[in-house]
């Protein structure tokens, strides 16, 4: 039987509607794990920035958690979210908005409504790659303020806001400063998106095949199917090109950990990668990793959970 190709995008209405739907729905669920994966995140960063340090502060992620605690408390386990709020809003509704239309020209240039795994992750990739642009000041601003600590614990002047350090950077390197790192987050989000949408679609397809549905009736699936497909995404996400992102945390925490560089150079993506890998070789490239993968797993679950069962109440 002939495939029939993706309707024409006659009406800007359904276009307009569909894309607000997905803007929404992925702010929603970005917020909600964004809140919940702040401390592990942050634990992360400051993992990460502590590569290329002469003397190690944290021996790992628990003593990482618990001087954060100890010497900071709650607060200190937040710090630096407002940034991420934004970020989770952003990357999101960006992502989810730009995988659907995405697939909508592959299923249109195709001429069928259906999509292989492979074409999903393409889709995948390019949502991803989109994502990184909105991305990296985001991420920036997020990670400077998650170290601010490492750098004064005793002080007693009041830390910068998210918008005093975005001032400090666009100030101090110009706009161009905005998207320091940016090879590394588009490295991890191309490569991670494609890992994330097509492991959420192979096991969902997987669970749906289960029950004798088809795979791409996605409409169907119950809320532990969602989490289930989300965790494996969550995983897939952080291993595929978790190097990248450590490479990107330690440029973009530079000039507060480390100074000012010899000669006003400015941080390179591999230049800053070779220094890391002579430093702390390929454990050095995934610190943080476990603690990141152990984070995602419930908070990948939770916003495919809210995506999907927001997808399915107001379709």
């Amino acid at each position: 039987m002939e495939a029939s190709p993706l309707p024409s995008p006659a009406t800007e209405d359904s276009i307009t509607i569909r894309a607000m739907k997905d803007i929404a729905f992925g702010s929603t669920a970005g917020i909600c794990s964004k809140v919940f994966e702040h401390p592990f995140d942050l634990t992360k960063v400051r993992l990460q920035a502590q590569v290329l340090d002469a003397t190690a502060r944290f021996s790992g992620p628990l003593d990482c958690l618990a001087q954060t605690w100890r010497k900071e408390g709650v607060r200190g386990l937040y710090r630096g979210l407002p940034a991420p709020i934004v970020g989770a809003m952003a990357e999101n509704a960006t992502l989810f908005w730009t995988y659907t239309e995405i697939q909508n020209t592959l299923r249109w240039s195709l001429g069928t409504p259906d999509l292989s795994l492979r074409q999903l992750a393409c889709a995948g990739a390019g949502a991803g790659a989109v994502t990184s642009f909105v991305l990296t000041p985001i991420e920036l601003v997020k990670c400077k303020m998650q170290v601010q600590m490492l750098i004064a614990p005793t002080s007693s002047a009041p830390l910068p806001g998210p918008l005093a350090v975005l001032a400090g950077v666009v100030r101090d390197t110009g706009l161009r400063g905005l998207w320091l790192g940016h090879t590394g987050t588009l490295l991890r989000e191309t490569g991670g998106g494609a890992a994330w949408f097509a492991a959420k679609e192979g096991v969902a397809g997987v669970l749906l095949r289960r029950r004798g549905l088809a795979p791409t009736a996605r409409g169907e699936l119950r809320a532990w199917e969602s989490a289930a497909a989300g965790a494996c995404a969550g995983v897939a996400y952080n291993v595929a090109l978790f190097p990248a992102d450590t490479v990107k945390s330690a440029m973009q925490t530079e000039a507060e950990l480390r100074g000012p560089r010899a000669g006003g150079g400015r941080a390179t993506f591999a230049g800053t990668a070779r220094d890391m890998w002579r430093k702390g070789g390929l454990r050095g490239l995934y610190a943080g990793c476990g603690i990141t993968v152990a984070r995602a797993v419930p908070s990948s679950a939770l916003i495919f959970i809210i995506y999907d069962g927001l997808s399915k109440r107001f379709s």
